[in-house]
C-alpha cells in the first residue's frame, strides 16, 4: 500500500512539473510569435564604445536572440541528465561562441550561419527529447560546434569596436550564458531528482517543445 501510495505521488510530482516545464516553453513559444523579428542588438545596432556599454551589450545578446537563448536553456537542461559532468556541455559551448566571435572579427566568412544555428535548436530538442541518453562526447563535440556559428552571430554586434568594449562584451556574453544554462542545470536536477524515483519525463517533455520551435526556426530560415 505505502509503495503504491509513493508511486502515485511520484506520478503526481511529475505531471506538476511537465506542467511547469511546458507552461514555460509555451511562453516562450508566444514571445517568438509576437516579435518573430526580435532584433539581434541590444544596443540598436550601435557599436559600444565603453567598458559598460560593451559588458550591457553581452549580457543582452544572446537573451533577446530568442533562438540562441532557447538553445541556451535547452544545453542547461540536457546537462542535467548527465550529473555533474553534464556541466561540460555548456561550458563547451561558451567557449566556443567566444571562439565564433573572434572569427567573426577576423573577417572570416562561415556559411549559412542563420541555418546552422536553427538547425542546432531542433538537434539539441531532439536529444533531450530521446528516451535513451546520448554519450557525453558527442554531445559535448555538437555543442561546441553550435557555439562557434551562435557565437559567429554574437560577433555581428561588435564589429568595429575597440579592445576595451570588445573584451567587456566577450565577458558579457559568457557570463549571462554560464548563469542561463547553469540555472537550467540546477532546475533541471531538481525537477529529475524531486520524485522518490528519478523521473526524466520532463526534460523530455521540455525537448519535444523545444524541437518545435526549432523547427519553427528552420522553417524560416529555410523559407526565407
Amino acid at each position: 500500500m505505502n509503495k503504491n501510495k509513493a508511486l502515485v505521488q511520484s506520478a503526481k510530482k511529475a505531471i506538476a512539473s511537465v506542467g511547469l516545464v511546458s507552461s514555460i516553453m509555451l511562453g516562450a513559444s508566444f514571445i517568438i510569435i509576437a516579435s518573430p523579428a526580435l532584433a539581434h542588438h541590444p544596443s540598436g545596432g550601435k557599436i559600444p564604445n565603453t567598458f559598460v556599454e560593451g559588458f550591457l551589450s553581452g549580457l543582452g545578446h544572446p537573451v533577446i536572440g530568442i533562438d540562441h537563448l532557447v538553445f541556451v536553456i535547452a544545453i542547461g537542461l540536457l546537462a542535467a541528465l548527465s550529473k555533474k559532468l553534464g556541466m561540460v556541455i555548456p561550458l563547451a559551448f561558451v567557449v566556443a561562441t567566444a571562439v565564433g566571435t573572434g572569427i567573426h572579427l577576423q573577417s572570416v566568412d562561415l556559411p549559412v550561419v542563420e541555418l546552422i544555428i536553427s538547425a542546432s535548436v531542433l538537434a539539441i530538442g531532439i536529444f533531450l527529447a530521446k528516451k535513451k541518453k546520448t554519450n557525453l562526447a558527442i554531445l559535448t563535440i555538437i555543442s561546441a560546434v553550435a557555439g562557434i556559428f551562435h557565437g559567429y552571430a554574437y560577433g555581428e554586434s561588435i564589429v568595429g569596436a575597440e579592445t576595451t568594449a570588445l573584451g567587456a562584451y566577450l565577458l558579457g556574453f559568457c557570463a549571462v550564458q554560464l548563469a542561463i544554462s547553469g540555472g537550467a542545470f540546477y532546475l533541471g536536477q531538481q525537477v529529475i531528482n524531486k520524485a522518490s524515483i528519478p523521473n526524466t519525463l520532463p526534460l523530455r517533455f521540455a525537448g519535444f517543445s523545444i524541437c518545435g520551435i526549432g523547427f519553427s526556426f528552420l522553417s524560416s530560415a529555410i523559407l526565407g
